[in-house]
């Protein structure tokens, strides 16, 4: 039996008070979210409002940080590697309180902190910049390799997208942290089945995901991305590990774009909108009813 095959121990499912305040971390990243998106009146929108529950799930119950300090030694460490999902991120710093809430209307404009494309130069808690997928593995391989070196107890999560897997450094970086038996490494997936180019499996497949990753060495769970109960699970279920065993983790998180607002779920050009000045108000309504509704449930 290989190490990647090797089960960890059952954990219990999440408590429900850790799963709503969780759900609720997310419903403000989403609306956030469309409030920098009606700054511009298009971007990458889709994405932050899919990605919502795999950063809530980070930065409202994983990451150790310091708000008022974002270069703390101590931190975990966060990579974006798909840069052009920045507008999710700076939504998740403005609910861990790094990036001042009110800041978030200066979204992509003249000498905004808060570019397009996340960069670590301009943003305080943007661990690296953004740009060309296919690098923030190997930056976390490198982070995660000298965290350890330096004999510090911080995680290093990266966070990428189903595109990237297209990328050969990607998967040299996924042999290079098996290598080093990088326990202290998670990568999450963002498996939302689109890229620029169009879908994910008719630019490049890359089916069958899950058994690519633990043929690399990695433990691998693939869990529904816009279930926070069972992103939860899927991090506790690494915590159960991660002192036995130096595997590195990965995350594959199925996800669907426009997450929560279904005027957006169903738009066919999806990977970069452009929405319509009056849709934006309904978009917020729609987010409302159904938080409410799961709220409820």
């Amino acid at each position: 039996m290989t190490l990647s095959s090797v089960e960890a121990a059952p954990t219990a499912a999440p408590e429900p008070g850790r799963v709503d305040r969780i759900r609720a971390a997310a419903y403000r990243i989403r609306h956030h979210a469309l409030t920098m998106g009606e700054v511009q009146g298009q971007g990458y929108v889709g994405q932050a409002l899919g990605a919502a529950d795999m950063l809530a799930s980070v930065y409202a119950d994983q990451l150790t940080y310091r708000a008022e300090d974002p270069h703390w030694e101590g931190r975990d460490r966060f990579l974006l590697s798909t840069g052009h999902y920045a507008i999710g991120h700076y939504a998740a710093l403005a609910e861990a309180g790094i990036v001042p809430v009110a800041e978030l209307e200066t979204y992509g404009s003249d000498d905004s902190r808060l570019p397009m494309s996340g960069m670590s130069t301009y943003t305080p808690g943007m661990e690296i910049s953004g740009g060309s997928l296919g690098h923030g593995l190997t930056i976390a391989v490198g982070m995660a390799l000298g965290l350890r070196l330096q004999g510090s107890a911080s995680r290093v999560i990266n966070f990428l997208s189903d595109g990237e897997l297209d990328e050969g450094s990607t998967w040299e970086a996924a042999m290079g942290a098996h290598h080093h038996q990088l326990g202290n490494l998670t990568a999450m997936v963002d498996i939302n089945a689109l890229q620029a180019d169009g879908a994910t499996d008719t630019v490049l497949r890359t089916e069958p995901v899950t058994e690519k990753w633990e043929s690399f060495g990695w433990y691998t769970q693939r869990v529904d991305g816009n279930d926070v109960g069972a992103l939860l699970a899927a991090f506790d279920n690494i915590a159960t590990r991660s002192a036995a065993t130096g595997q590195p983790s990965v995350i594959l998180c199925d996800t669907k774009v426009g997450r929560g607002v279904p005027l957006l779920e169903t738009r066919e050009k999806a990977h970069f909108m452009r929405i319509e000045e009056h849709e934006w108000q309904i978009c917020r309504e729609q987010l409302t009813a159904g938080y409410e509704g799961t709220a409820s449930a």
